[in-house]
């Protein structure tokens, strides 16, 4: 169980909180590469922290010929997300990915699948991936979404406000975004590989917390460059700031090129390094995957059993 925490407000736009802040390239490459050397997790400890990387994934899929019966599969699996016998040999119960994600027209396919799972669904929203729609049709969107039962937004932002430091305009944006979210919870992806450099993404990063974001993301999985370790360290050390000004607890979404359990590992890693234990759980961690889940599978069969089965037995859906 995680300790209740209240839902982070935001805050007045307050420039002085980032402006004039720059990011040394060179240190945050230096301070990523350093992270998945300082911690060895191996054995045992290894599959404890896989299993909550399971639980932290908002399985995802958002391809143009998704189908209902596509996300009925992908809620089969979240509902199930490792086989019952690796379950049962690694003495755990109850498992699930956080969230399954999908595009607004998918919500009631996957509200229905997720019926009595206590799983919520994801949408993305906003003219995802580029958010260059106007924005009373990304708001309706929104609500859209909404209506039809999504738990949680993953909206994205106007590159161009923070390309040109138009931050109020960017924190207006966003705050309508919120509003239209109602109780839904906001993540605002913030496209980082558009951003062009690590002090963009640590002023997008404090904006869209001072709107009221409930967690920030790196990326929408569409641009180029997606999550990166200096990305993701930017934004965590730009959360860590807001957090000790403020006293709320905003969440962190990596999402995009984590593939492997590797990867899981050292975004773990890098929390925990970071942030500590307490942010390592799904209400304040989330990882967008869609294949990652098979491979986190595949590993734990090894420990399980001593040997690596074909990847395709641990087919997502």
């Amino acid at each position: 169980m995680t300790d209740h925490f209240p839902r982070p407000e935001g805050t007045p736009l307050t420039l002085d909180w980032f402006e004039g802040h720059e990011v040394n390239l060179s240190a945050a490459e230096r301070r990523a590469a350093t992270l998945p050397t300082r911690r060895t997790v191996k054995k045992e400890w290894q599959a404890a922290w896989l299993l909550r990387a399971v639980s932290c994934i908002d399985l995802t899929t958002l391809a143009g010929d998704d189908t209902e019966g596509r996300v009925n599969r992908l809620c089969a699996k979240a509902r199930a997300p490792v086989r019952a016998d690796l379950l049962e040999a690694l003495g755990v119960e109850g498992l699930t990915v956080g969230a399954v994600c999908v595009y607004p027209t998918m919500v009631p396919h996957a509200v229905r699948a997720l019926e009595g799972s206590g799983i919520p669904v994801a949408s993305v929203a906003t003219g995802f991936p580029a958010g260059l729609s106007p924005l009373p049709l990304r708001l309706a969107e929104i609500r859209y979404a909404v209506e039809a039962g999504a738990r949680e937004i993953d909206i994205v932002i106007t590159r161009e406000h923070v390309l040109k430091g138009e931050w109020a305009a960017l924190y207006d944006e966003l705050k309508a975004m919120r509003e239209a979210c109602g109780d839904a919870h906001m993540k605002a992806i913030l496209a980082t590989g558009d951003l062009k450099t690590l002090t963009n993404v640590y002023k997008a990063s404090m904006v869209a917390m001072q709107a009221g974001a409930d967690f920030i993301k790196t990326s929408t999985g569409k641009e180029d460059v997606n999550a990166t370790l200096p990305v993701s360290l930017t934004m965590v050390r730009a959360l860590r700031d807001y957090g000790e000004r403020t006293g709320q607890m905003v969440g962190f979404k990596p999402a995009g090129g984590l593939k492997t359990a590797k990867d899981a590992m050292n975004w773990l890693i890098l929390i925990k390094e970071e942030l500590g234990t307490r942010f390592m759980m799904p209400d304040l961690f989330r990882i967008g995957a869609s294949s990652l889940l098979g491979d986190i599978e595949r590993q734990l069969e090894h420990h399980v059993t001593g040997r690596y089965s074909a990847a395709n037995r641990h087919a997502l859906a």
